[in-house]
């Protein structure tokens, strides 16, 4: 992501006391959702209007996804959230929780959706319970997909199985055709540092 500084000719020298923050997700673990929590709680003390979520990640572990979405849900500042590189999995789902006309798709950048995995050893009523759990989450989190991209909420489900449940690759193009993406290309993050003269009376 490029981060333009603007910085008043009046003004000799800048230290900001609270640079702007822009979140990198590339893994989607325990340590990684925390890290993402914090991250968005000191952005809100920036004085930045938007925090922008950078993804570029294969996926992970759904319930460490399932955290970060609270995190979304509960901040008071938009978020903006762009693909650069991949968002596959987790990664597409976080994706389509940037805000409203804020989610933006590098042109070179490829978004993978699939059912969420599980991968139980154990006894059988072990396995099955871990199945019907994993397919309680598939059906969730593509629901809540659907929703953010003003779709039906089956949406994204009858696609999925209409492809036999195979791994669905998009690009950058077809994630703009079903309203994933907003945008064709990376935003720039402008700071600007200016000096204001104000007379009153």
């Amino acid at each position: 992501m490029n981060i333009v500084h603007k910085v008043d000719p009046r003004i000799k020298e800048v230290e900001l006391r609270n640079a702007p923050i822009y979140i990198r997700v590339n893994k989607f673990t325990e340590d990684s959702a925390k890290k993402f929590a914090d991250d968005v709680s000191k952005a809100h003390n920036t004085g930045q209007t938007v925090i922008p979520v950078v993804i570029d990640s294969y996926g992970g572990q759904v319930y460490s996804l399932m955290a970060m979405i609270s995190v979304i849900k509960a901040a008071h500042l938009p978020i903006a959230t762009i693909v650069s590189g991949k968002a596959m999995s987790c990664g597409a789902i976080l994706f389509s929780f940037g805000d409203e006309n804020m989610r933006y798709v590098d042109k070179d950048a490829t978004i993978m959706i699939h059912d969420v995995s599980s991968f139980t050893k154990g006894k059988i009523e072990e396995i099955k319970a871990d199945a019907e759990e994993a397919s309680r989450l598939n059906k969730k989190v593509y629901q809540m997909m659907a929703v953010n991209c003003g779709k039906n909420k089956d949406y994204f489900l009858e696609i999925v199985h209409d492809r036999g449940h195979a791994d669905w690759y998009l690009d950058a193009d077809d994630a703009i055709k079903h309203n994933l993406a907003n945008h064709l290309g990376t935003p720039r993050l402008e700071v600007e540092t200016k000096v204001l003269f104000n007379f009153y009376v």
